[in-house]
């Protein structure tokens, strides 16, 4: 047995860790397990949607190939284990790269189709499961179902989203964005209210394809932050050498705290405001800047911690921003990766997807027990009266009928889950 835990480090659990090594034998390994079992990559998801505690992770990080790429067409065949890191890397010196990408590279395709990842430019290109044009799919009854919009819709529409419920994803074929090469004109603009944040976006969505911003948290009403946008760019800059800092050790206790956050946020304001320009920045920095510094989740401490994403409908997106950051406020709990951006009107394809047209807001908090867990109760109910949802896939403890409110297709989806296929996320919220 392996102890296993999320990018939270919430909880650590044992598993028995199967390797998929290769497409041949996956299928049998798969149908041969003695109890349920689910399919993992990186760990990257936040909460327990990866994890199997007492049971089986089928290890899917062999499953790294490449099989096919049409120069033409841009359609890029592979195996669900290989990383977005190496297909940005890969591609992006010959004109392409993944149309939709989330914030860190450390992904697998297959975690990627899961949990149908979003990214800067929801506003344009919507979710990767739009952009993925076939699957391969095996059940653990040995089925071995080929599906996409238009074969299989129903099992394409319950994988994509389907936070690996519904069988194990062994191959996919994703149509890749025709770019300049691998950089991006982006702009930093320092905001002073909310209601700044709202402007930017509605005047900056039409031009930019990539838009973004940071809030500090710590702030009265969040009343300041980085909007930043940017769109790709042909340029002739040498591609930055790789640097990669690694967070040495776990401390004894979260180094984000009262203390220490509003003197973090206000370092990190000062630096971007004092570079708010326009500027030529290599893909890598422009989606990935924690990718830079490795283990950084070691900073919340030994008892680890949550991410709370919520998406409301953009009609009452304002005020229920402004009524989270009076909560965290009047808690003394603030976030160093307050995130807020617009998802766009376009539909994603999965049944239990996340993103819906509205205002996406993202915060990190240290595990700090009831207190926590009172705070995240006080969101959850104006999430709720917002007629919103949390996101599952960096989610650890939403009750179950809010996820069920939440994702109003989810009867549907249950038609196709793999009774063979369990997690912690599925016996917590349905029942098994």
């Amino acid at each position: 047995m392996t102890s296993i835990t999320s990018w939270g480090r919430l909880r650590a659990a044992e598993h028995s860790v199967v390797p998929l090594s290769d497409r041949e034998s996956a299928a049998q390994v798969i149908s041969s397990a003695r109890r349920p079992a689910l399919a993992s990559g990186m760990q990257r998801s936040y909460g327990d949607v990866s994890t199997n505690a007492g049971g089986t992770l089928w290890d899917c990080r062999g499953l790294d190939k490449f099989i096919a790429f049409d120069e033409q067409s841009g359609v890029l065949r592979c195996e669900s284990g290989v990383l977005l890191r190496d297909i940005q890397a890969t591609f992006s010196a010959r004109g392409w790269m993944l149309p939709v990408t989330p914030g860190t590279a450390m992904v697998t395709v297959g975690g990627a189709i899961a949990n149908d990842v979003h990214g800067k430019n929801h506003q344009s290109y919507a979710t990767f499961g739009n952009h993925v044009v076939h699957l391969t799919l095996v059940r653990t009854d040995g089925d071995v179902i080929e599906c996409s919009p238009q074969e299989n819709p129903d099992w394409f529409s319950a994988t994509v989203g389907g936070l690996g419920l519904t069988g194990v994803i062994l191959t996919a074929a994703i149509q890749m964005k025709r770019v300049p090469g691998p950089w991006i004109d982006a702009e930093d603009i320092v905001f002073e209210s909310i209601s700044d944040f709202f402007e930017l976006s509605d005047a900056s969505e039409a031009e930019y394809e990539h838009t973004v911003s940071w809030l500090d948290v710590t702030t009265d009403g969040g009343r300041r932050g980085i909007f930043t946008r940017g769109n790709p760019v042909a340029a002739s800059t040498p591609e930055p050498r790789e640097t990669r800092l690694t967070f040495p050790i776990t401390p004894p206790a979260s180094l984000v705290n009262r203390l220490t956050l509003p003197a973090f946020n206000r370092s990190y304001f000062r630096l971007k405001a004092t570079r708010a320009r326009r500027r030529v920045e290599h893909y890598g920095s422009f989606f990935y800047p924690l990718d830079s510094i490795g283990d950084w989740n070691r900073m919340y401490g030994p008892k680890g911690f949550y991410q709370y994403q919520s998406v409301i409908p953009r009609r009452d997106a304002e005020e229920a921003t402004r009524a989270m950051l009076a909560e965290c406020s009047q808690a003394g709990a603030g976030s160093f990766l307050g995130v807020l951006k617009t998802f766009g009107d376009v539909q994603s394809l999965g049944m239990l997807s996340f993103p819906e047209a509205g205002v996406t807001f993202a915060l990190d908090f240290p595990e700090h027990g009831e207190q926590t867990e009172a705070l995240f109760a006080r969101l959850d109910s104006i999430v709720r009266a917002s007629g919103g949802r949390l996101y599952a896939a960096k989610d650890a403890r939403m009750p179950r009928d809010m996820f069920e409110r939440g994702y109003p297709q989810l009867e549907r989806f249950l038609a196709f889950r793999d009774p063979g296929i369990s997690s912690e996320l599925s016996r917590r919220l349905l029942g098994s």
